[in-house]
């Protein structure tokens, strides 16, 4: 079974493989069965460009990893790890939330103010930084957990469950709630979610509270009503 990394980037091609981190390490894994499906100087939202990779994967059987530019991929064993997931849920993350809220803005908080939730209900290990070690290490719960919530850093899939379920990406969402969108769909359509032991380190902590956070945040309450 082949696994197609996604990404997509600001950077150029050339920019990508030298200046991002997941570019510079994902060179490392030499995996037969990996291909990487590359959009650089991307200016297009992130669920156009993962459905576009969806519909060009009707004839094929493979794996897709839709994952960030900004991840350290620590694990020479990734790919192996990431097809020992999708054994077990039909959609694979790094770190997620046991339960959803209504209202709730991300998979780690529980309100509009950023109120994180309990850490019983929490799942993953997730290191952050520019480098390894990493400055910080935040170790949310055990993972191989079953989740209602995902973070989009990195969602893994098999090509034939899209599919089969008609499970997409919703376009309204260019970056902020496409990923907790992403993951009520597959809960609608009884896709499961859960964590795996993925070892990366994520340099980016996220946006909130901008104008585009916003507007995404009043949409996703208008499209699920809560």
């Amino acid at each position: 079974m082949k696994i197609r990394f996604v990404v997509a980037t600001r950077a150029s091609e050339t920019e990508f493989f030298t200046h991002t981190a997941t570019g510079r390490t994902l060179k490392m894994i030499q995996a037969s069965e990996m291909e990487l499906c590359l959009f650089p100087n991307n200016r297009e939202s992130l669920s156009t460009i993962y459905n576009e990779v969806i519909r060009q994967s009707l004839s094929e059987q493979i794996l897709l990893v839709f994952a960030h530019d900004d991840l350290h991929f620590m694990d020479y064993y990734t790919c192996s790890r990431i097809m020992e997931g999708l054994t077990k849920f039909g959609v694979l993350g790094i770190a997620g939330n046991r339960r959803r809220l209504p209202r709730q803005p991300s998979w780690n908080f529980i309100d509009a103010s950023h109120t994180w939730d309990s850490p019983e209900n929490l799942s993953g290990v997730v290191g952050h930084g520019n480098s390894f070690p990493p400055g910080n290490i935040s170790v949310f719960g055990p993972p191989r957990q079953k989740v209602a919530l995902l973070d989009g850093l990195l969602l893994a899939c098999d090509s034939r469950t899209l599919l089969a379920n008609n499970l997409f990406f919703d376009e309204r969402f260019a970056f902020h709630f496409y990923d907790v969108d992403f993951c009520r769909q597959a809960e609608m359509r009884g896709v499961s979610c859960g964590t795996w032991d993925l070892s990366v380190i994520h340099e980016s902590s996220g946006g909130f509270y901008n104008d585009g956070w916003r507007n995404a945040y009043q949409l996703y309450l208008e499209k699920w009503g809560e």
